[in-house]
């Protein structure tokens, strides 16, 4: 069921919802929270159907923001709020509020976002192109426990990501952080079976992709050890190597469906490493709600060297042994000064 609303206020969208629902007899119930999709009229067809079919894992209310600026002076005086309502199989599972906003209004959506938020309930802002430099601080972004971005839609996605290091607050997301999920997990399992020191690494995949960045400096930040971007024909990220002790373990993905993982003294095996749809990758992110700490760590780690074009290095870890010899040399070069402090006292009187 689709109503129409034009020149319209947030009461009155509010009433259209619950009339909706009582003429098809779907209750409220059952939504688990709100995602608000800030989006333009290009992408907002793609971006409803990608959150629409993430709903079906996660009911959702899913409010749509369109912000309609016109270059015009007298444009951009005249404010008004055009809502279009979906409820039943045109929504999902969920309810859908598509709202357009013209003029002045655009640049206060949160206020009319505001009163439509489901009570009690979890809030997700997602920006599928376009996002804020700091999400946290967007007006939107504000409403929410998590905010998603996806800096692969950005037109220079690597200074986009670090963009995303520098401006980070607990609650951000990254869909290009999600796109290596499968990658992680094989590669964490794959130590799991054959345990042994790594002492180096190597990504390779498409110039320019952040997944890629992202995936380099998780395993720098996590195992501690030098690691190489190498660059290939994509498409997306093709393979990762690691360097053991006691041989090469390697995640092979050449045709972007099919990865092949080789391991020393053991047979090769086929691993299915599709590339998602953004749905999918969406429905993942809704899972959990709470901070991300190990995209923190990664997305922070070796973002000054991502134009470098050379290796992503963790920084040495110091043993407790060198954090003592450390202190004692600190220690004894304060010594001196320390004695002689009081002569110079003596001699001012």
């Amino acid at each position: 069921m689709k109503i129409d609303l034009t020149e319209t206020t947030s009461s009155k969208i509010n009433q259209a919802l619950v009339s909706a629902r009582r003429a098809i007899g779907t209750p409220a119930i059952g939504m688990v929270l709100t995602l608000v999709v800030v989006t333009d009229e290009e992408n907002a067809y793609d971006a409803l159907k990608s959150a629409g079919d993430a709903s079906r894992e996660h009911p959702s209310r899913i409010i749509a923001v369109i912000k309609r600026v016109s270059r015009s002076p007298r444009a951009r005086r005249d404010a008004r709020l055009d809502a279009e309502v979906r409820v039943g199989s045109d929504a999902g599972t969920g309810e859908t509020v598509v709202l357009r906003l013209h003029g002045e209004l655009a640049n206060h959506a949160q206020s009319v976002v505001l009163p439509l938020l489901l009570p009690d309930a979890p809030v997700v802002v997602w920006w599928p192109e376009g996002a804020p430099a700091d999400p946290a601080k967007d007006p939107l972004g504000a409403l929410a426990q998590r905010r998603i971005t996806d800096t692969y839609s950005a037109e220079l996605p690597l200074d986009e990501l670090a963009v995303r290091a520098a401006t980070y607050s607990p609650g951000d997301t990254d869909l290009a952080w999600t796109r290596i999920t499968p990658w992680r997990s094989m590669l964490a399992a794959a130590l799991d079976q054959q345990p042994a020191e790594v002492i180096g690494a190597t990504v390779e995949g498409e110039s320019d992709n952040p997944s890629c960045e992202l995936l380099a400096m998780w395993l720098a930040d996590r195992l501690g050890v030098p690691v190489e971007r190498t660059l290939s024909g994509g498409p997306g990220l093709t393979a990762v190597r690691m360097e053991t002790k006691n041989g090469v373990i390697v995640l092979d993905r050449a045709d972007g469906s099919l990865a092949t993982l080789s391991m020393h003294n053991q047979p090769d095996r086929a691993v299915a490493l599709k590339r998602r749809d953004t749905a999918e990758l969406l429905a993942e992110e809704l899972r959990r709600l709470d901070p991300d700490n190990t995209y923190a760590s990664a997305v922070k780690f070796g973002v000054d060297r991502l134009h470098a074009g050379g290796e992503v290095t963790a920084k040495p870890v110091e043993s407790a042994e060198e954090k003592a010899e450390k202190a004692d040399k600190a220690a004894e070069s304060k010594a001196p000064a320390a004695k002689k402090a009081p002569a110079r006292k003596a001699a001012s009187k």
